[in-house]
């Protein structure tokens, strides 16, 4: 076996582990491109900080609010 041989093995065996180590790797949340509920672009910054977001901040925000998760003022 030359010295060729013996990288090319070596570039196999490489990418071999790393083919492994990927199927292992949780899946990441997919986000959307635009909004589910009012069809509105959803910004790149958004969709990268938030892995699996499917409304734009206006929607979330009014989702948010229907849901009771913000705590009501005047209480």
């Amino acid at each position: 076996m030359d010295e060729l041989d013996y990288l090319q093995a070596e570039v196999d065996a490489r990418l071999h582990r790393q083919i492994e180590q990927a199927r292992w790797l949780p899946a990441r949340p997919v986000s959307a491109f635009v909004c589910e509920d009012c069809g509105v672009p959803i910004p790149d910054k958004r969709r990268l900080a938030l892995p699996g977001v499917q409304c734009c901040v206006d929607c979330q925000t009014i989702n948010e609010a229907m849901s009771g998760r913000y705590a009501r003022r005047g209480r």
